[in-house]
């Protein structure tokens, strides 16, 4: 069951109940990538996991889940060093890497609707995401999602500091020329959603990622997000004003 507009508003929108979704005066719609247009965080929890027990490092679902989503992979290796005091070989990120391309190439998807959303939005639209820019490139590229962005495609190589930090996403509104307050951003962890808040954006969060059901649906709601849903397909019943006319 989708969380959020239909139990908290009824099932009609109303302007009020728009303008406090944050949704009555967008500009600019920025999605995170991982967990959000792609449904790869759960893929990519499992082969750290099974890379990082391969040096001696034991971590579960949870621990990936509350640590790492939404963190950039130098935050990741600095948390490893810090929490087990190990120092990963030099060759660790490119096992890694490889192991997760080639999981990508087998299961990874686009999340569903996802593409429909895009294609309708009736504002610009771009990405924000603590993955490498080599990894979003090939990521997108795989689910057949690379050329609704283009260029408009933002790293946290970009920045000095990464989720929950707001750089990022302040970086991404003034390269698209829009307004923090103007912007929407789409998140599926709580680092994330930190990001937007800090930033003076409105927030909502995803949760139909696969690795919400298994590794984070027990966590905190939304961490400050204005609304919570699962399902692109809803996308539009909660924000008609972004849609182009049909």
């Amino acid at each position: 069951m989708i969380r959020g507009f239909s139990q908290r508003f009824g099932d009609c929108p109303t302007q009020s109940n728009l303008s406090e979704l944050g949704v009555m005066d967008v500009d600019l719609v920025i999605f995170d990538c991982d967990g959000v247009l792609i449904d790869s965080e759960l893929i990519s929890a499992r082969m750290l996991i099974a890379t990082l027990r391969d040096f001696g490092v034991t971590v579960d679902m949870p621990y990936v889940a509350r640590h790492f989503l939404g963190r950039s992979y130098p935050t990741v290796l600095g948390q490893i060093r810090k929490e087990f005091g190990v120092a990963l070989p030099v060759d660790f990120e490119d096992e890694y890497r490889e192991r997760l391309l080639a999981a990508f190439r087998k299961d990874l998807r686009a999340m569903p609707g996802v593409a429909k959303v895009l294609d309708r939005l009736a504002v610009p639209s771009c990405i924000a995401t603590s993955s490498s820019p080599k990894r979003v490139t090939r990521s997108l590229s795989l689910v057949g999602l690379q050329d609704r962005f283009g260029t408009s495609v933002f790293t946290a190589s970009q920045v000095q500091h990464g989720k929950p930090a707001p750089d990022l996403f302040l970086f991404a509104a003034a390269r698209m020329g829009a307004e923090p307050g103007r912007t929407l951003v789409i998140e599926d962890s709580l680092n994330g959603i930190r990001a937007a808040r800090a930033a003076g954006m409105t927030v909502w969060r995803f949760t139909g990622g696969s690795h919400i059901a298994e590794a984070d649906r027990s966590g905190p709601a939304s961490d400050g997000a204005a609304f919570s849903f699962a399902d692109f397909g809803e996308f539009f019943h909660h924000a008609p004003a972004l849609a182009k006319p049909e």
